[in-house]
């Protein structure tokens, strides 16, 4: 199978695979350069991007603007290729980080968990490409149309599916029943709706899919009903260039089939993990959480099993915390790099 290269814009992938955004701190510099140098897009996830700095807990906003420049700069060291920022458009202060992405001159924003209407203004007059994700026609259609009124359309859409890690866009009871439609039929669906506007407008918006990839075969069945891209998350975590501590990569490699979860997350939102200590024990002990950062407005400490911004960082430093993560893990078993993954993906 011959695979084409990545064209958004102006931007061309040699290598047309995305590396998914992986936060908290899983993927930041070192995972995104290192992606981009093989010729994909890195990807550093702006989630609570600033945990490691010493004003955190006090002063999150500042920090994770200050760590967004940080990781941005750091990767531009690393690597002359193409370098995204994934930011969750549900998060507290979404526009703010945006704006900084955009001040350090990011080659894209790929954006979630929720819809980003707002991406057209905050980017405009830069060369910032804007890349929604969604799991239906349905939802991007609603986008095109909003971004459409700023006079402007996306330059890509990830169309996630629901063997997705992490928060999911889809029905709890539909995860929970297998009652989802599958990935290649919503990027078929993705793909027709566009047809129009690219004819309409002439301008060419490529079509990501995400969720579950795994192999050679599954690029080949996607490319198959229009994907012009792939984004890959869950392979890359272990890699010597992930940045997650080895006991974060040990899960994914050690994880069995039935430790792949389905939960409710504090958000209110199915989301995929694996199975730990942590995530039992808080869907039993009855227990709230005793702090919490305020990632996501409307959150309230004293309804919610557990703060999601500590458990996130907790697993990432190598504690017992909540771990997201794609399906279908039997075949991340061992460590790797990331040029064996794209090897593997694209023969």
């Amino acid at each position: 199978m011959e695979l084409k290269e990545l064209r958004i814009g102006d931007l061309i992938a040699k290598i047309p695979i995305i590396q998914g955004g992986m936060g908290i701190g899983v993927s930041l510099s070192s995972l995104a350069s290192a992606v981009a140098n093989e010729g994909g897009i890195g990807t550093i996830s702006g989630v609570q991007i600033g945990f490691r700095e010493p004003d955190f807990a006090t002063n999150p906003l500042d920090a994770n603007l200050r760590a967004i420049g940080k990781e941005i700069r750091k990767a531009r060291e690393k690597t002359k290729g193409i370098i995204a920022m994934n930011i969750m458009a549900a998060i507290t202060n979404y526009e703010l980080y945006v704006k900084k992405a955009v001040e350090e001159k990011i080659d894209l924003i790929i954006s979630g968990a929720g819809l980003p209407l707002a991406l057209p203004k905050l980017v405009k007059g830069t060369s910032t490409k804007i890349v929604p994700i969604v799991s239906s026609a349905k939802a991007a259609k609603v986008i095109i149309k909003s971004y459409l009124k700023h006079d402007r359309l996306p330059d890509a859409i990830v169309v996630e599916g629901p063997l997705a890690g992490g928060h999911l866009g889809f029905k709890m009871d539909e995860m929970l029943e297998n009652k989802c439609m599958a990935l290649k039929d919503i990027v078929k669906e993705v793909k027709e709706l566009i047809g129009s506007f690219e004819a309409e407008y002439n301008f060419k918006i490529p079509v990501i899919a995400a969720g579950g990839i795994r192999s050679k075969e599954d690029l080949k069945e996607l490319s198959e009903v229009g994907a012009d891209g792939f984004q890959v998350a869950s392979l890359f975590v272990p890699t010597v260039e992930c940045d997650a501590d080895d006991k974060f990569k040990l899960a994914y490699i050690n994880a069995a089939e039935d430790d792949e979860m389905i939960i409710k997350s504090p958000v209110g939102m199915p989301a995929r993990a694996i199975r730990t200590n942590f995530l039992t024990e808080s869907m039993v002990s009855g227990n709230k959480a005793s702090k919490c950062y305020r990632c996501l407005p409307g959150c309230n400490p004293a309804s919610i099993p557990y703060c999601i911004s500590s458990g996130l960082i907790d697993a990432v430093e190598g504690r017992d915390g909540l771990i997201f993560a794609g399906a279908n893990l039997k075949g991340v078993n061992k460590l790797t790099t990331v040029k064996e993954v794209i090897n593997n993906l694209i023969g």
